[in-house]
């Protein structure tokens, strides 16, 4: 008996030294259960966690905890979160240099979007670690930003005088420069605006809208794309430095994995989600069938996209990352003007 009870405690000993040993990454997630990128980013949670690197990976979603994406560099610098997933144009409102990985009209199908990403990844990360201490492991898109209207539209000439929601600066811009209102809107508030007539349109991806239902309450949609609603997952990068070489290459190597994932997931996914939101072919959960009017595109639509971008929202951006970030237009032409073959004059 006593033999047994020594082992007892030396087993409970040795369980309590090795839990000790384990790290738990704390995760703040944006990424709600039904949305079509929670599996991708829960199996990289799982593959951390079961990496033998001695690190557990516990989850937790802005939603759930009633916080605003807007804070999630604040959450990340501080070190509340060790990783914090967030919409950039979201978090640009930090700081201007960041939204031009994907200024409204530059990039708007996703081979674009990817070369304009590459080719601002690492001033996009300088920038990051310089003034919020945080480092991206994954940027990703969640697909082409197209819009939802709960009445009929043709163009994008007949935005003018309506109110759409909009979630980043440069898109407010074009906007407004189309003749419509932009109201920022966070994404769980846009349904009910929607549905009350607080806003008669929507930005957002076609599986966004589906899994959100927007469906429900529009029914138009103009697969227009104007941008990509880059994402990141950031590290809080005092953290980061502080973890074992084998843990820092686990964390690194499934986020990048976990980004690979979701470029692709961004690619197809939509095409469906675009398809069951306008009735066509079969749909499984999370995507759902509407009864959605599509709008053919007009070639004159992507020009005059492309022609305000050029002339106008990038100029404007432009001047306000001026303001804090001296050199900012010189570095967005080096980087994804050159890739685009543009230039803010």
């Amino acid at each position: 008996m006593r033999t047994l009870i020594i082992g007892a405690v030396a087993a409970a000993v040795f369980a309590t030294a090795a839990s000790a040993q384990t790290t738990t990454v704390r995760w703040l997630s944006q990424t709600p259960t039904v949305q079509t990128q929670y599996p991708i980013e829960s199996a990289a949670m799982a593959r951390i966690t079961a990496a033998g690197v001695d690190l557990r990976v516990d989850r937790q979603e802005f939603m759930a905890l009633g916080l605003n994406l807007g804070d999630a560099l604040r959450l990340v610098r501080s070190g509340t979160y060790d990783i914090v997933s967030t919409q950039v144009g979201l978090a640009s409102r930090d700081d201007a240099f960041l939204e031009g990985i994907d200024v409204i009209g530059v990039s708007t199908d996703m081979d674009s979007l990817e070369a304009s990403v590459n080719a601002y990844r690492p001033l996009f990360a300088k920038r990051l670690e310089e003034r919020f201490g945080a480092r991206p492991l994954a940027i990703w898109p969640f697909g082409p930003q197209v819009f939802f209207c709960n009445q009929a539209i043709k163009t994008v000439d007949d935005l003018k005088g309506q109110r759409v929601r909009s979630f980043t600066p440069s898109m407010s811009k074009l906007l407004e420069t189309l003749g419509a209102t932009p109201v920022t809107i966070s994404f769980p508030e846009v349904y009910p605006s929607l549905q009350r007539g607080v806003a008669n349109c929507g930005v957002t991806s076609p599986t966004s809208a589906n899994t959100g239902r927007w469906p429900e309450v529009t029914s138009h949609l103009l697969p227009l794309s104007v941008s990509g609603s880059v994402q990141a997952h950031l590290v809080n990068a005092a953290w980061f430095a502080k973890l074992k070489p084998a843990q820092r290459d686990a964390v690194t190597v499934e986020l990048k994995r976990m980004e690979s994932e979701l470029w692709n997931l961004a690619r197809h996914t939509n095409a469906l989600a675009t398809d069951c939101s306008i009735g066509k072919g079969e749909c499984a959960p999370p995507h759902a069938s509407y009864k959605m009017t599509l709008v053919e595109v007009a070639p004159a639509d992507l020009a005059k996209v492309k022609k305000i971008s050029a002339e106008q929202v990038l100029p404007e951006w432009a001047d306000r990352c001026e303001r804090t970030y001296k050199g900012c237009k010189a570095a967005w032409n080096g980087s994804i003007g050159k890739a685009q073959g543009i230039a803010i004059r």
